[in-house]
C-alpha cells in the first residue's frame, strides 16, 4: 500500500487564496489614496508658486479684480517672447482685499503694526499676509 504524504487540502488552499487577496486589495486601496494625496499636494505646490507672480507691491490696488500674470507683471518687466506672454495671460486670479487690521499697544510708546490680507481665488484659494511694523 503506497503511503499517504503530507499536503495541503484544497479548503486551506482557498483560505490562503482569500487572505492574500484581501491583503492585496487593502494595499492597492492605500496606494491610490496616497496617489490622490499626492497629486492634491503636487497641484496644490504649483499654484502657490504662481501665486508668487501676483504678489506684487501694488497688489493691494486690486481689490474685486480678476488679473492675469501678464496685467502683473507688465509694469515691472519687458516680455518680447510670445510663447512666456502666452502662457502668463492664462494664469488668472480673482483678488480679494478685506479691511487692514491695526494692530497698537496698551501704551503709546510701543510698538504697532497694519496686517494686510491678500486672498487670491482659483482652483485653490491662499491667503498671503503683509505685515507693517511702525513706531519701534
Amino acid at each position: 500500500m503506497k503511503k499517504l504524504r503530507k499536503a495541503f487540502t484544497i479548503i486551506e488552499i482557498l483560505i490562503s487564496v482569500i487572505i492574500i487577496s484581501f491583503s492585496i486589495v487593502y494595499v492597492l486601496k492605500i496606494h491610490s489614496q496616497n496617489r490622490e494625496q499626492v497629486i492634491y499636494l503636487s497641484e496644490r505646490n504649483k499654484f502657490a508658486l504662481q501665486d508668487s507672480l501676483f504678489l506684487s507691491d501694488d497688489v493691494l490696488k486690486y481689490y474685486k479684480e480678476k488679473k492675469n500674470a501678464y496685467e502683473v507683471l507688465q509694469p515691472y518687466f519687458k516680455i518680447d517672447d510670445l510663447k512666456s506672454r502666452e502662457i502668463l495671460k492664462n494664469i488668472s486670479r480673482n483678488f480679494f482685499i478685506p479691511e487692514p487690521i491695526n494692530l497698537t499697544s496698551d501704551e503709546d510708546n510701543g510698538p504697532s503694526a497694519i496686517i494686510q490680507e491678500i486672498k487670491l481665488k482659483d482652483r485653490y484659494s491662499s491667503a498671503y499676509f503683509r505685515f507693517k511694523i511702525s513706531n519701534f
